[in-house]
C-alpha cells in the first residue's frame, strides 16, 4: 500500500459542528489578538460542511452573543420565536397547556437550521485563520503511550474485502499537539478514548434518545415562521420517553420530529414509525395537508446530563459537544452548549500552548473553567431530568416540576437520580414478540424507510467495506432472533439491517444482510444494541447524508 501523508498541526478539531468551529473561531480569535500564527485544523467527515448537521432546532443565542456579538447581521437563522406552545396528544384530539413550563419557554431564541448554521460558523472559523476541510473522516487516534498525538484519516478507494482498488487513497496521519473531539454523539474517535483512558470511570452511563426529522414545504403561511410546538404523548405508549416538536421554519417550510428516547422496554419499539403515526394525528394531518416532504433525517441525542458526561480531558485531548454530553434535555437544546464547550476549550488549549504543555494536568482547566461557567450552572437544573422517566411519564413529568423549583434534584433524597443505559431496560420478548402499532405508510402523509432514505440525500459507493461492524452475526442468528426477535429491524431509521433468519426446529437459520449504503449516520445501532456488537465507523469521506435545511 501507499505510504501515508503526514501533517503537523498545533490543534486539531474532528467534527465541523457548531463545538470543533465555534473552539477553532475562538482560539483564531485569540491568536490574532496575540499576533501570534497558529496551525489550526477542522476536518470534517460529511462531503461539505454542515452537510450532516441536523438538530431541531430552537437555539439559544447566549454563546454566539459571546463568541460573534454582531452575528445577527449575518447568520442564517430561520426566524425570532414568535409563540411557544405545548400540547398533550390524545390519540384523536390534544390538549394544549394553558401555561409554557419555563424550560420550554423560548422569547428570544431562533428557529435555525444547524446545517445552515454550521457551514456559516465554518466560514467564520476560516476567517479567523482556521483550515476547515471536509470529506476527511477522522478513523483512529494515534498515541504515544496513554497520550493523544494525533488522528488518522479515513482510507479511500477500498473494495469491500478491504484491498486496494485503481483509485485508492490512503489517509493521512495529522500530528497535533492537542486534539479536540467534536464529533457529536456516540463519536468514533471519543468513544476509543474513553474505553482505552476509562473516561467514565465514576460517571453515570450515557443514556441517548433518537430523533428522527422531516422538512415539509407547506403550501401557503397556515403555519407561521417562527411558531414553536412541542407535543406529549400521542403516539408513544406513557412508559416510553418522548415526544415530538413543530417548527415554522422561513419560505413556509415546516420543520417536524419526533424523540423516542433509547431506553425503551419493547424490543419493536421503532423511532422512525412513531414519527409516521404523529403525522397521522388528526391536527397534525390537517397542518400537512397540499404539503410536501422535502427533506429526511435522523440523529442520536446524548440526554444523560451533566452527572453522565464522561471525562473531559486528558494528556493532548479534549471532548467538546455532543461527544462530551453538552445537551439540555430538559430545555431541548444543546447548539449554545455546544458552542459554549468549543470556546472553553479553545481558551483551555490557548493557555496550554502558552505553557508548552498539553498534558492532562493543564487541560484539565478545561473542566475548571466549565465548572466555573453558566453552561455548567445551566446543566446543573437539568441533571436529573431524563431519569425522572424511567417509570413513565407522569412521574417524569412530576419530576421535571420539582427540578424547576429545587434547581435541579427532583424528586430524589440524594443529588442524583441513577441511571441505567438504555440496552440494559429493553425486555426480551421471545421469537414472536408484541409488536407496537404500525403506521400505515400511504406515500403522501407517511413514508416507509426507504423513501426516507431517499429524501436524506444518503449516497454511499456499495464497493467499500461496511461501515457498520457486527462483532459476531451468530449472536443475532442464535441467541437475539430468539431473545429479543432481531431489534434491529426495528431501531434502525434507515432499514440498514435485514436479518434473514428462520425457526427451523429448534434451530435458527440464515444471516444477517446489512444494507450499510441505507446509513444516515444516527449512531442508533451502536447505542440500543442490547448485546454492543455493533460498532458505527465512518465510511469514505465525503459519503452520507446530505441534510440540507436540516
Amino acid at each position: 500500500m501507499a505510504e501515508r501523508d503526514q501533517l503537523e498541526v498545533d490543534v486539531l478539531f474532528v467534527g465541523a459542528g457548531p463545538a470543533s468551529l465555534a473552539g477553532a473561531l475562538r482560539l483564531g480569535q485569540l491568536a490574532k489578538d496575540a499576533k501570534r500564527a497558529l496551525e489550526i485544523l477542522v476536518i470534517e467527515k460529511g462531503s461539505e460542511i454542515g452537510s450532516h448537521g441536523i438538530s431541531g432546532a430552537v437555539m439559544d443565542p447566549r454563546a454566539l452573543d459571546e463568541l460573534l456579538p454582531d452575528w445577527r447581521e449575518s447568520a442564517p437563522v430561520e426566524s425570532p420565536v414568535t409563540t411557544d406552545e405545548l400540547w398533550y396528544l390524545t390519540s384523536g384530539g390534544r390538549i394544549k397547556a394553558p401555561i409554557t413550563p419555563p424550560p420550554l419557554r423560548n422569547h428570544g431564541k431562533y428557529v435555525a437550521s444547524l446545517q445552515k448554521i454550521s457551514k456559516w460558523l465554518g466560514d467564520k472559523a476560516e476567517e479567523a485563520g482556521a483550515q476547515v476541510f471536509p470529506a476527511f473522516p477522522g478513523q483512529e487516534l494515534l498515541w504515544d503511550g496513554d497520550r493523544v498525538i494525533g488522528v488518522r484519516t479515513g482510507d479511500k478507494g477500498l473494495d469491500h474485502n478491504g484491498n486496494p482498488k485503481s483509485n485508492y487513497e490512503p489517509g493521512a496521519d495529522i500530528l497535533a499537539k492537542v486534539v479536540v473531539l467534536g464529533e457529536g454523539p456516540r463519536g468514533t474517535l471519543a468513544k476509543q478514548a474513553i474505553a482505552r483512558l476509562k473516561l467514565d470511570d465514576g460517571r453515570e452511563p450515557q443514556v441517548y434518545a433518537a430523533g428522527i426529522k422531516e422538512l415539509w414545504q407547506l403550501p401557503d403561511d397556515r403555519f407561521k415562521a417562527g411558531a414553536v410546538v412541542h407535543t406529549l404523548g400521542y403516539p408513544l405508549p406513557p412508559e416510553t420517553f418522548g415526544g415530538g416538536f413543530i417548527y415554522g421554519m422561513a419560505d413556509n417550510v415546516l420543520d417536524i420530529g419526533h424523540v423516542t428516547g433509547l431506553d425503551y422496554k419493547n424490543p419493536t419499539t421503532d423511532p422512525h414509525n412513531e414519527l409516521q403515526r404523529m403525522k397521522q394525528h388528526p391536527v397534525i394531518a390537517a397542518m400537512l395537508d397540499g404539503a410536501k416532504l422535502i427533506r429526511y433525517g435522523a440523529k442520536a441525542i446524548p440526554e444523560g446530563g451533566l452527572f453522565a458526561m464522561p471525562r473531559l480531558y486528558a494528556d493532548g485531548l479534549l471532548l467538546v459537544g455532543d461527544s462530551g454530553g453538552f445537551l439540555n434535555g430538559m430545555r431541548l437544546k444543546g447548539i449554545h452548549l455546544a458552542m459554549k464547550s468549543g470556546m472553553l476549550a479553545a481558551e483551555t488549549i490557548w493557555d496550554a500552548l502558552r505553557a508548552e504543555n498539553c498534558d492532562a494536568q493543564m487541560l484539565s482547566a478545561f473542566e475548571r473553567l466549565f465548572n466555573q461557567s453558566w453552561a455548567h450552572a445551566e446543566l446543573r437544573t437539568s441533571r436529573n431530568f431524563h431519569q425522572g422517566f424511567k417509570n413513565g411519564l407522569l412521574p417524569g413529568m412530576i419530576n421535571a416540576g420539582l427540578s424547576t423549583l429545587t434547581g435541579g434534584r427532583g424528586f430524589g433524597v440524594a443529588d442524583k437520580l441513577p441511571a441505567e443505559p438504555g440496552y440494559e431496560v429493553m425486555e426480551k420478548a421471545g421469537y414472536k414478540p408484541a409488536e407496537t402499532p404500525r403506521a400505515k405508510i400511504d406515500g403522501v402523509l407517511t413514508f416507509d424507510k426507504l423513501t426516507d432514505v431517499y429524501n436524506s440525500g444518503t449516497m454511499h459507493e456499495e464497493d467499500q467495506p461496511s461501515h457498520l461492524i457486527v462483532t459476531d452475526t451468530t449472536i443475532c442468528r442464535d441467541r437475539c432472533t430468539v431473545e429479543y426477535g432481531n431489534p434491529c429491524r426495528y431501531f434502525c431509521p434507515a432499514a440498514v439491517y435485514e436479518p434473514m433468519f428462520e425457526k427451523n426446529g429448534d434451530a435458527v437459520e440464515g444471516r444477517l444482510q446489512i444494507n450499510f449504503t441505507n446509513c444516515v449516520h444516527c449512531k442508533t445501532c451502536d447505542i440500543i444494541d442490547p448485546y454492543q456488537i455493533i460498532t458505527w465507523v465512518p465510511p469514505q469521506g465525503g459519503e452520507g447524508p446530505v441534510y440540507t435545511g436540516m
